[in-house]
C-alpha cells in the first residue's frame, strides 16, 4: 500500500478565512464546512480532527465564547465516536 496515495481535501485558505469570520460574528458556519467539503470527495476521519484540533486551538487563543467552544468540542467527541465505530466495524469485515 506504500504506492497508493490517497486523495485528501482541505478547505482552502479562502474557505478556512470566511468559516472563521462566521465563527466570529456569531454565525454558524457548519453547514458552509459541510458543502465545501463535499464539493469535492469526503476528508478522512483523522483529517477531520486534525482540522478541529487547530480550530479549537484558534478558538481558545482569541476568546471565543465558553459555549462555542464546547459545541466544537462535542462535535469532535461525535468524530472520535464515529471514526471509532467504523474502525471497529471495519476489525470485524476484516476478520
Amino acid at each position: 500500500m506504500s504506492g497508493v496515495k490517497r486523495k485528501r481535501n482541505f478547505l482552502n485558505v479562502k474557505q478556512k478565512f470566511e468559516i472563521l469570520q462566521k465563527l466570529y460574528k456569531g454565525e454558524s458556519a457548519s453547514t458552509d464546512v459541510e458543502d465545501a467539503l463535499n464539493e469535492r470527495n469526503t476528508v478522512s476521519h483523522s483529517a477531520a480532527l486534525q482540522s478541529v484540533e487547530t480550530l479549537l486551538d484558534y478558538m481558545e487563543q482569541r476568546g471565543f465564547d465558553y459555549g462555542d467552544i464546547t459545541a466544537v468540542r462535542k462535535r469532535r467527541v461525535d468524530m472520535r465516536q464515529e471514526m471509532n465505530k467504523q474502525q471497529k466495524q471495519r476489525r470485524i469485515t476484516d476478520y
